[in-house]
């Protein structure tokens, strides 16, 4: 057992040295090499600083004493031990020569790292530190070797620094002694693992196959995974029954999964695979799951133009059409009432297990407006509301909240052509009116206003004669035309702008006092005049009449007699105006 000395211990004789080295050195006499070789000496003297050492043919030298120390700071060397020296220079002046223990080791660990890489052998080593262009590697005997950036892995790795501490066995790519220079490589060795295991892997590689693998490299559109040798592509369609958005949600580099081979190219080595296929299909069961008018809770995924997408589980997705989500919001985009991310509720409408669709909707959770409107009305109710909206042919009021009825054009009087409904009514004007149907088919209603009064047409013209002054006339609107006016309820006029002066300013709501100008059977429209009210022939012709009618009873053919006297004056006027 060796044993530690700290302080000088007494030189042995010279007989017994003597024996002691002819008996442990068979080359005890042969002679001294010269400097920068290696030789066997053997520990003649510990001192406090130094180790004296015979190196035989009769010379002796000097070794520091920290040499021999160990990583503890003990020095472990007793007289006799036999140890591999370096002889640095020759004899001195006090006779004994330098040599070193230190530099026959690394030269020993040279010289086996130069068999070793004439042999092809492997060395193992541990990465030190970080240099520029790679990493700094001690192998045998504390020395130094160079590892390249690029010779590290298979891959470039972005972060060499923690790879600081490893041990890995490496390949030597360039080896120089004299300059003391070691280059090594870790690639070579992992291509040619890599080059074996993927050998192996395409011997037993099927479509069908299931097999476990290890996340290599994550993109947009998938995940490459390492199988043995061998890089196989999952889809990010492949990944899950779900909806996934980019690889990174659902694996990170490194991550360890289990596969399915769908496709595999032996000539081009090219092998597609499936996550999801290795797991139960969720659309299997979605019709026992999901019947017909079931309520379901799930979570916004995406939104598009036509409705959004609701998660009921993973895997399974459903529709819920912009049409289907309010009874009584015109909604323009989904997004204006749904966010990607909300919880909400919705029934099942429809369900196609086989093209993976099922149709939701969220207005089926409440009352439908259509249902209580039918429960609460028939045609030839009166109804109330407001103008939602004007068309050229006609006006939509809102008579319940989320039912709307139509009055056509036609309907509005009995006694105006209305080509503009605008001419009549304004957005959000009161309007009253008569139910006229109701289409249960396509949820329509239809509404008249001029149906509020009896047709007045039968005694239009015993009340309505031409030259008739009428007074309190209201008026109803003023387009550039003209103005209509009211003259009674369910009678209305049309003022056309060459009957209204100059000077008349007509606004919305006025009461003029005005006359009754012409009264077409036709096309059922009265007429009336602002211009010099009451004093037109016809005026007083009608003043006549209506004197004569309240002694006698007045007929319609008197009427109409009346009409033709009227026009028969108007020819003869104007025949003589023409002459």
């Amino acid at each position: 057992m060796n044993e530690t000395l700290s302080s000088p211990q007494p030189a042995p004789s010279a007989d017994s040295f003597a024996a002691l080295f002819e008996a442990t050195d068979p080359a005890a006499n042969v002679e001294l090499g010269g400097e920068g070789k290696i030789v066997v000496g053997v520990i003649v003297a510990v001192h406090r600083e130094q180790v004296v050492v015979d190196i035989g043919g009769k010379s002796e030298g000097t070794i520091q004493l920290d040499e021999f120390r160990d990583a503890q700071g003990e020095a472990h060397v007793r007289p006799g031990d036999r140890v591999d020296v370096y002889i640095e220079s020759r004899e001195s002046d006090d006779g004994l020569i330098s040599l070193s223990k230190e530099k026959a080791d690394k030269m020993k660990v040279w010289d086996e790292i130069s068999a070793a890489c004439e042999r092809d052998e492997i060395i193992e080593g541990t990465i030190t530190q970080r240099v520029k262009g790679g990493l700094s590697v001690t192998i045998r005997g504390g020395v130094k070797a160079f590892l390249p950036g690029s010779q590290v892995d298979l891959r470039p790795i972005r972060n060499l620094e923690k790879l600081i501490g490893q041990t890995y066995e490496f390949k030597v790519i360039k080896f120089n002694k004299k300059r003391g220079n070691i280059v090594l490589s870790r690639r070579v060795l992992l291509e040619k693992e890599r080059d074996q295991m993927k050998a192996n892997t395409l011997k037993t590689l099927e479509e069908g196959q299931v097999l476990t693998g290890v996340i290599k490299n994550l993109t947009e559109y998938g995940a490459f995974v390492d199988l043995g040798g061998i890089d196989g592509l999952l889809h990010i369609t492949d990944m899950s029954w779900g909806r996934v958005n980019h690889p990174s949600e659902v694996f990170q580099v490194g991550d360890e999964v289990t596969v399915k081979v769908l496709k595999y190219n032996p000539e081009t080595e090219r092998v597609s695979l499936g996550l999801k296929q290795t797991q139960e299909d969720p659309w299997g069961h979605v019709e026992e799951a999901y019947p017909i008018g079931k309520r379901v809770r799930g979570k916004v995924m995406s939104i598009a133009d036509y409705g959004a997408f609701i998660e009921l589980e993973n895997g399974v997705e459903g529709l819920v059409h912009v049409s289907e989500m309010s009874w009584t919001k015109k909604i323009k985009h989904p997004s204006k009432f749904l966010e990607v991310g909300q919880e909400v509720e919705c029934q099942v409408l429809e369900v196609d297990s086989r093209a993976k669709r099922i149709s939701l909707g969220m207005k089926q959770l409440e009352p439908d407006p259509w249902s209580l409107f039918t429960d609460k009305y028939k045609p030839g109710d009166k109804v109330q509301g407001k103008v939602r909206s004007l068309t050229d042919y006609g006006v939509f009021v809102g008579i319940e909240d989320g039912v709307d009825g139509m009055v056509h054009k036609t309907d509005i009087s009995w006694t105006v052509k209305v080509n503009n409904p605008a001419d009549f009514y304004s957005k959000n004007d009161d309007v009253e009116a008569i139910i006229l149907s109701i289409n249960h088919d396509e949820k329509k209603v239809s509404l008249g206003v001029k149906q509020l009064w009896d047709d007045p047409w039968g005694s239009v013209l015993d009340k309505y004669r031409p030259g008739t002054v009428l007074e309190g006339v209201t008026i109803l609107s003023t387009p550039e035309y003209g103005a209509f006016a009211r003259i009674a309820e369910g009678v209305e006029a049309v003022i056309p702008s060459n009957e209204i002066p100059g000077d008349a300013a007509l606004r919305v709501g006025d009461t003029v006092k005005a006359e009754v100008a012409n009264v077409d059977t036709m096309d059922r429209r009265i007429t009336l005049s602002l211009r010099n009210v009451g004093g037109s022939p016809q005026a007083e012709r009608a003043a006549v009449m209506q004197r004569e009618a309240s002694s006698r009873s007045t007929t319609l053919g008197d009427l109409m007699k009346a009409q033709l006297g009227d026009k028969l004056q108007e020819l003869a006027n104007k025949a003589s105006e023409e002459s």
